[in-house]
Formats: structure tokens, sequence, C-alpha cells
């Protein structure tokens, strides 16, 4: 199918102004930074909207709208299981480590656990934070994109395609820093939601309602939690590979949590972490069901990565498809300028820092500037090279799985278990590489487990060596053990200031009721 024959003058000339839009916007919030602050977390001064509005475009990029309507169409509703359990992650964050990370007045995540253990493990878990956000966030989502825009475009070889939209992502982002990447962020959320909610609408209307796609569709396709057999996503590993990949992602990978740090109060970040679980529910509704109600409309389609532009260009009238198309493409922009932002904020405030401390935070944002435009150099240059690696490719979509196990055991055993030391630290690096590079050594083994039970097994062996190492090294001080473990007396401290609030001002409310609101849909489907 020819799409760019489809495409009107408004529909492009719509797209072109959004990208006009955007840039011009990040260049005006460039000439307001004066220090590194301004620059990489906005001056802390980010409110709920932003932040929410924020965390759900810097999750959702244009393949995951892909993704997600194939899965519709294709595997069924399992794929929300990861959209759901980022609802308990993203209050689990709230909750304990959040008001950690704003009480220690942090850059970057991995700073916390240069508070809570030694420059070696902060270094760690940032060296891996990079890489993966340049090779599997950036990288993955300009080829991704890339190849998804070629098929409307295909007149554009791919690089031109790569090219363009990591130089549009990378002007606003290296111009204006975190704040430019918000309030895109903020604009294009809603425009993604929004074209997302015509495309159900229209799709909705050509499939003639859910009782006709029930008539092509068996009942087992709308299950949610499937069963143990279940090849994808068997209901154990939902607590142990994606709840925990889900951690990582959520609450300690500079990606998403750049923009919490930057939050003007602590309960600023709690209600943003709130209404981006709010607005991670509605993906089940505005991006799976289309791929259902697809069903009807295109009994039998060649391709699954198709079946989306292809519903655009069908299903959606003149000016409505520019607006949509716009929504698309801010998706892709949105993971490409958080990217961008996150890693030089880890370059920059990580290492840096550590190498040259007498720099002034002015300089420093200087820096973050050239790591932001560098960075953007290698993810462009990687990006098409991708389409030559398509085997390493399948083992880089499950690197999550791989590096990230011993990464949340620092966090989560730093956290909660005051036992925990520099030496189990290092053990769980130790140890935790170890079974990263036998998992990746053994990845085609016919006997290897599901990679979402890997998970949870590297994840335990991590545990075992923290408290195994901690027990040969030196107990923390009781400073640096009360700015960076969690006590129940903390929590009854933001119990009596919650009770000041109204009701509705109380982020807990507002857990309870994403809570309820997943349990119904769960007992629906």
């Amino acid at each position: 199918m020819n799409f760019y024959d489809k495409l009107q003058p408004v529909d492009i000339g719509i797209v072109i102004f959004y990208l006009l839009f955007v840039v011009l916007l990040g260049l005006y919030f460039g000439s307001k930074h004066k220090d590194a602050e301004d620059y990489f977390l906005a001056g802390r001064n980010l409110t709920w909207p932003l932040i929410g509005f924020s965390l759900f475009a810097s999750n959702m990029s244009s393949n995951s709208l892909v993704g997600l309507t194939g899965s519709g169409y294709v595997t069924g509703f399992s794929v929300f299981s990861y959209e759901w359990m980022a609802v308990f992650v993203l209050i689990i964050f709230a909750v304990f480590f959040l008001p950690f990370y704003l009480k220690n007045k942090i850059y970057t995540v991995p700073e916390y656990l240069n508070k809570r253990f030694d420059y070696f493990t902060r270094a760690y878990a940032s060296a891996i934070a990079i890489i993966l956000n340049v090779i599997v966030d950036v990288a993955a989502t300009l080829y991704a994109g890339g190849i998804l825009i070629q098929l409307i475009f295909p007149q554009f070889e791919l690089w031109v395609i790569i090219s363009v939209l990591a130089v549009i992502a990378g002007l606003y982002t290296i111009s204006g820093g975190l704040s430019a990447v918000v309030y895109t962020d903020a604009i294009q959320a809603v425009i993604l939601i929004f074209g997302s909610m015509l495309i159900t609408y229209y799709a909705w209307d050509a499939s003639g309602g859910f009782a006709e796609v029930m008539k092509v569709t068996d009942p087992d396709h709308f299950d949610i939690v499937r069963s143990t057999s279940d090849p994808e996503l068997p209901w154990p590993g939902l607590f142990t590979g994606v709840f925990l990949l889900g951690f990582y992602f959520w609450g300690t990978n500079q990606y998403i949590t750049q923009r919490a740090l930057a939050s003007r109060t602590t309960l600023h970040g709690q209600w943003g972490s709130m209404f981006a679980g709010l607005l991670k529910i509605s993906i089940l509704f505005i991006m799976i069901f289309p791929g259902a109600f697809a069903r009807v409309i295109y009994p039998e389609i060649d391709k699954v990565d198709t079946l989306y532009p292809t519903m655009l260009f069908d299903l959606l009238p003149t000016g409505i498809l520019g607006l949509v198309l716009a929504g698309f493409i801010a998706a892709l922009m949105s993971s490409i300028d958080s990217g961008l932002n996150s890693v030089s904020t880890l370059v920059t405030m990580d290492f840096i820092t550590k190498i040259w401390p007498e720099k002034t935070t002015e300089q420093l944002m200087k820096m973050g500037r050239w790591v932001t435009f560098i960075v953007m150099v290698i993810a462009t240059a990687w990006a098409p090279q991708i389409i030559h690696f398509e085997k390493l490719w399948d083992y880089l979509q499950q690197a999550l799985s791989w590096f990230c196990p011993p990464i949340i055991a620092l966090f989560i055993m730093g956290l909660f278990w005051k036992g925990a030391n520099t030496t189990g630290a290092r053990w769980t690096i130790v140890v935790g590489s170890i079974i990263t590079l036998f998992s990746i050594i053994f990845n085609d083994a016919a006997w290897k487990p599901h990679f979402l039970y890997m998970t949870g097994l590297h994840f335990l062996l991590s545990c075992i060596a923290m408290v195994a190492g901690s027990m040969f090294g030196k107990r923390q001080s009781d400073e640096v053990l009360k700015n960076t473990v969690w006590s129940i007396g903390e929590y009854r401290a933001e119990t009596l200031e919650l009770s000041k609030l109204a009701w509705y001002k109380n982020y807990r409310v507002h857990a309870v009721i994403l809570v309820i609101i997943v349990s119904i849909i769960l007992v629906i489907y």
C-alpha cells in the first residue's frame, strides 16, 4: 500500500507546523537556562501535570503504538499486563523511593547509590544505564520509528529519516534541556492521547462495535492474565519478571525518573506519578482496543506492523489524519528527547563532575549540551546498522532482563535493609555481572528458563550476594543510614502531613483509586 499518495497538503502542513513548533519551543527554553540545575532538572520546579504527561510520553514511542495495536490484533490483551503492573510500580516508587531521592537533592538516580554505598556502585549503575539508553532506547526508537515513517514516505532512505528525526529532537533537547523535553512531552502526550482516542472511535465505528469483534475472536484473546503454559506471558512471570523490569524502568532508570527528580515538591512528584498511572490505564482502551476492532475491519493482514499506519490512512479523514500523524511522530520524538537528555545528565553529573570537580554549574550546563550532541551523533550512526544485526537485535530486546536485576537489588536492598553495606554492593555487582554474562552466552540453550523467570532468579541471587557480602563489610554510619534507608517512622511522619490535606490532595487516596480501577479491569478481562 502506498500511504504517501493518500496524504493531502493540509495533513503534511499540520505535521510540518508541529515539528517547527516543538523546535521553537525548545529554543525558547534554551534562552532561559543559567546553570546545571536549570538545564538538567528544570530548576527543580516541575508541577504534577507536566510530570505525569512527560512520564507517559517518554514511555510511549511510535513502535509502542504499533506493538500495542498489533498485540490487540494478534496475541490479545495480555500485553496490558505491562501497563497495569506499571501502576503498582509507580505507587511503590511514589511511597518509598521518591521521597528519598528528593531528600538527597540528587541529579541522577545512581547518585543515590553513591550516598548509600560508594562511587564505584554509582558508576556501575550509571554506565549500564548509559549503554542501555543509547543502544536500546534512543537508537532502537530511531531505527523502529524510521522504518515506520519510511512506510509513509518511501521515497526517502532510512538513514535520511533517522538523521532528520535525530536532528529535530536533538535541536530542542540540546538547547532547552529538561524544560524543553518536559513541556514538549506534555504537548506531545495530549496530541498522542487525543489522536489515539480518534483512532479508537473510527475503528469502533468501522467494525460495528465490540459485539462484532466477539463474533470473530476467541474469548481467550481478551484474557489479560494468562495461564502458566502461555509462551509469551505466563502469569507467574508477572511477579518474577514484569514487576521487576517495571520497577527498574519506572523507579531507577534516569530515562524516566528525571522528571520526578525535578518536581517542585515531593507531593508534586507523587501526584505526577499517580497521574502517569492513570494515563497508563487508558492504554487498554485507546491503543490495544483498536487492534481488536481491526480483526473485523482487516480479517487478513500480511504484516501486523503495518496495521497501525493502515488504520490511520484508511479510517481518518483529511486534517484529522495530519493531527494523528503528528501524534504518531510526537510519540517517537518524546522517547528520543528523553533518552538524549537522560544520557547527557548521567555522563555529565556522574562522570564529568568526578573527573573535573572544579567545573562550575554554568560550565557543566555547556558540557551537558556537548554531550547531548555527541550522544545524538552516536545513536544516529548506530541506528541504521541495526538492520545488519537482526540476531543481535533479538538479544538486545532482552537486555533489560540481562543487565537490570543486580541494579534493582542494589536499590531495593539499599533502601529497605540497614545491614546492606559497600562490600555487599560489590558482591552484588560481581555476582550479578557473572549471571548476566552467563545469560547472554547461553541465551540459545534449549533448557534455558523463560526470560521472565530468569529475571526473578537473577534478582534473587543478586540479593543473596548482597546479604552474604554485607556480613564481611563494615556497617554504614548512622548518618548515612538516616538519609538513605526507609523506616516506618518515615511513613508515619508522612501520614501525619497528609492528614492535614483534603482527601482529594492525598496521593495515597489516588493510589487506592488506581488499584480499584485496575482490579475492576482484571475482573472483567
